[in-house]
């Protein structure tokens, strides 16, 4: 380089230098001008400061020499100046930036909606309605000019048949296992399941002893793990099972195909989770990652799923069994539905958990792109089997960021027969959705296995809590039904929903055409969307019946899912 170039570009490298060492030549200074200090005149302020001043000289020095993070090679001590800010950025949008309607999973409105109903506070809203219904597109319930004066305030739904048939609310608790929820967290839904009257169910990671404390009612679920009645090589064992679940407590029993927010993908709880009492409920070691596999071992073909939930209402003492999944390929769905017709084996009800479903963890792309969201699911589940004839025998539940008497009244006009809630409970008792579920470090306790943490929760405090979050909710839903004109939320139907485009009106929602008629799909598929996944659908396996009728069924994709679209 010529002696003129280095000249003139030698200050602007020495700036830049000393810019980005700034925080290392300060720290030396002071640290040297402290030594000194300290030579002539001892006091501990000065020793004290020595110590920070050290520290900081040798963290730069640590960044200057490690070689993971180059923005700490070059910026030494700077750097943590960003990881503290990223660390706040959560807390910091929440309370401060973020506006009442756009936080997520929840937003301020929905998350401050619980904690008033759970505290007993008034959840009025003065002024108007603060959604924009000017825009393109919106959507509203109908009304009667007549509203119903006696509205059943207390709804149930009968799931099943004979002495061991199940009467349950409308609303509850929805699958968090002891590990994803601390053992008090677990202890305090019971109680106050029991206390409303409503169920709780277990997760995959089986039934504990907290889920038992307090005789609330109980669904006991299990996934493809089978924890809590595996035997040695981690298949399912049918006497640890019946065991388990024919306790008085259980009232229900639920096979988990698949979680809405990781459809596909088997389930983790961290080694920091996996404490004592975790590790014994889930017959796992204690303190090592609990990996549950992405698919089942007890079955593989759709005939051999209902004889497996066949074979858990057998061992169950004839309770109610059923299946929870996410909605993925239609064609599996129809080859579940064929099978059930053929071998005259059905599950008392399936619960459809949609793709916005919670999780303790779960790669990313899972929770954003796998799985259908809960409308479009439900809709397509209700259609199933309505088109094939078994609505009436089959009971539909739903699931997925259910936290309103609004959200439910849409999920019951869809078809759903009952809603379940995982995240609105766990904000019920103090979730401040801190997104720390994974880490052991949850702020409150709810999913930390920390004792220390969980001493925030006082289990009768929070029950009550849980109480008053579902009583209200359901109160919320049943003047919604009121004002419908009807008396209970079964008689809810899809016309009771409405969408509205600014320039052409409104229909109601799902248009007419699209909800299928009873036994439309056994008397004639070939006039409804569903005509190819019908085609391709085979009751002895979960693949297409051929590749070519798989081809065509993806040729209609167009017309499936403008028909999602329109419905929800």
């Amino acid at each position: 380089m010529p002696v003129g170039r280095l000249m003139k570009t030698l200050p602007k490298t020495l700036l830049d230098v000393a810019k980005r060492n700034s925080v290392l030549a300060l720290s030396v200074l002071v640290t040297v001008a402290l030594v000194l200090m300290l030579a002539v005149d001892f006091t501990i302020w000065k020793l004290l400061f020595l110590i920070a001043s050290t520290g900081l000289m040798a963290v730069c020095i640590f960044d200057i020499r490690q070689t993971r993070s180059t923005l700490a090679r070059n910026f030494p001590g700077l750097a943590h100046g960003r990881d503290f800010l990223l660390f706040m950025r959560p807390y910091l949008r929440q309370y401060i930036v973020e506006g009442d309607k756009e936080g997520r999973p929840f937003d301020y409105e929905a998350r401050d909606l619980i904690y008033k109903r759970a505290n007993g506070d008034s959840d009025t809203h003065p002024f108007g309605t603060e959604r924009k219904l000017d825009r393109e597109e919106t959507s509203w319930m109908a009304h009667s000019i007549i509203p119903a004066v006696n509205v059943n305030t207390n709804p149930r739904i009968t799931i099943g048949e004979g002495e061991q048939a199940y009467s349950a609310s409308v609303l509850n608790i929805s699958a968090m296992s002891l590990g994803s929820l601390s053992e008090k967290a677990v202890e305090s839904m019971n109680l106050g399941a029991r206390k409303g009257g409503f169920f709780q169910d277990t997760g995959e990671g089986g039934l504990s002893e907290w889920h038992l404390k307090h005789g609330g009612d109980v669904v006991f679920e299990i996934g493809t793990g089978y924890f809590g009645c595996r035997d040695e090589n981690g298949d399912f064992d049918p006497k640890l099972f019946a065991k388990k679940a024919r306790h008085p407590a259980v009232k229900m029993t639920e096979l988990k195909l698949s979680q809405g927010a990781k459809p596909g993908y088997g389930g983790a709880v961290p080694a920091a989770k996996m404490t004592q009492n975790v590790a014994r409920t889930r017959q796992m070691p204690a303190y090592e990652k609990c990996q549950s596999p992405a698919t089942h071992s007890a079955f593989a073909t759709p005939v051999e799923l209902l004889k497996f939930i066949d074979r858990m209402r057998t061992l169950s003492g004839g309770k109610p069994v059923g299946i929870k999944l996410c909605v993925g390929l239609p064609h599996e769905i129809f080859a579940l539905i064929k099978a059930m017709r053929s071998h005259d084996i059905y599950p008392d009800y399936i619960v459809v958990d949609g793709a916005e479903g919670g999780t303790g963890g779960a790669p990313v792309e899972f929770s954003d792109w796998v799985g259908m969201p809960l409308e479009q699911g439900l809709a397509f589940m209700r259609n199933a089997l309505v088109g094939a004839g078994l609505r009436e025998r089959i009971k539909l539940g739903a699931s997925g960021r259910v936290y309103s008497g609004a959200g439910m009244m849409r999920c019951l006009a869809i078809g759903a027969d009952w809603c379940n809630a995982a995240r609105a409970f766990m904000l019920s008792i103090g979730c401040v959705q801190a997104q720390r579920c994974h880490t052991n470090k949850c702020p409150t306790g709810v999913t930390s296995m920390d004792p220390h943490r969980q001493k925030g929760i006082v289990v009768e405090e929070q029950a009550e809590r849980v109480r008053r979050f579902h009583s209200e909710t359901v109160k919320s839903l049943t003047d919604l039904v009121a004002a419908a004109g009807l008396s209970h939320p079964s008689e809810l139907r899809p016309f009771h929903l409405a969408k509205g485009f600014r320039e052409t009106g409104f229909t109601h929602f799902p248009s007419g055409e699209l909800i299928l008629d009873e036994n439309i799909l056994l008397n004639d598929p070939e006039s409804t969307p569903y005509s190819s996944y019908w085609q391709a659908a085979s009751p002895d396996s979960f693949s297409p019946v051929s590749a070519k009728g798989y081809t065509q069924a993806i040729s209609t994709r167009k017309r499936t899912t403008d028909y999602f679209q329109t419905s929800v």
